[in-house]
């Protein structure tokens, strides 16, 4: 993609997402997530209500009058947006692709951070980690996110969630707020690695899916390529036991990530290509709220 066309593609998301970010999302994503603890601010007279437990005894001999202490919240939080680029995000029968609703939901949640004045970091992975961006505020880093998930091209097309969420658990030792953006259709067993790392950090499974992918169309006899592997072969869609065998296989998997997330006490969304996304998080956050 040239630089030109590129920009312009950044500028469109910019557009579309901060103003989600700024108008629906910022005060739903600070209220969902908390912050790492309280931290002292200041000391005032005291007032009907208050918590005696506050209450500054040193502070209350010296002006012979009751004080408390008043503490806010430490806002500041480290957001890492953990997308998958293999293969099969590059489907879509409808409007858009998958990996063009995994980069508007991902620039999204980068910008809502930012709103908070948090720091957002990057894992591009496949069955291998494509990419880091360590965590960094910014608009600028933002938008950098956002032309590495139009523009980056990974080196493999396979997929394997486990390999990220070990990446995740050696390089983030805070807490972190994370997003995990794929469709889930995967072939490995990654609760050890979700129960390891969730015991950590805050994690969300955001599911993107086609409703396509569902169900095997009766078509007749079709040549097919596994988005995954690249490689081609012949199906017989009158089968139903072929039908049947797809369906079970799709359903296995999606009901894997939805079973192993709750089991592991993480948070999860499914967003089908032509549904709003934004409905959908909102409807999640006000869930925690």
């Amino acid at each position: 993609m040239e630089t030109k066309d590129l920009l312009k593609k950044v500028r469109k998301i910019e557009i579309k997402t901060r103003r989600l970010s700024d108008h629906i999302f910022s005060g739903e994503y600070h209220t969902s997530f908390k912050g790492r603890g309280m931290t002292f601010s200041e000391v005032r007279q005291y007032q009907y209500g208050d918590d005696i437990r506050a209450i500054d005894w040193n502070v209350t001999a010296r002006y012979n009058e009751a004080h408390v202490k008043v503490f806010e919240e430490e806002r500041e939080l480290t957001m890492m947006l953990m997308v998958d680029i293999s293969g099969s995000e590059s489907f879509g029968t409808k409007n858009q692709l998958k990996s063009e609703i995994v980069t508007e939901i991902a620039a999204t949640m980068a910008f809502s951070a930012t709103q908070n004045n948090d720091k957002i970091g990057l894992i591009l992975f496949s069955d291998q980690i494509e990419l880091y961006i360590p965590p960094k505020k910014g608009k600028s880093h933002v938008l950098r996110i956002i032309r590495e998930l139009i523009e980056f091209q990974p080196k493999s097309r396979k997929t394997e969630l486990s390999q990220a969420l070990k990446f995740l658990s050696a390089t983030q030792k805070k807490k972190a707020i994370v997003f995990l953006i794929s469709d889930f259709i995967v072939e490995d067993d990654y609760e050890k690695t979700l129960k390891i790392a969730g015991k950590k950090h805050d994690i969300t499974g955001i599911r993107v899916y086609d409703a396509r992918e569902e169900k095997m169309l009766n078509i007749g006899v079709v040549e097919m390529m596994d988005a995954e592997s690249g490689k081609w072969i012949t199906v017989d869609t009158t089968s139903k036991k072929a039908r049947m065998n797809y369906e079970k296989n799709y359903h296995e998997k999606v009901n894997y990530f939805k079973d192993i997330f709750s089991k592991c006490g993480s948070g999860t969304v499914n967003t089908r290509v032509d549904e709003s996304y934004v409905t959908k998080l909102l409807g999640y956050f006000k869930s925690r709220s």
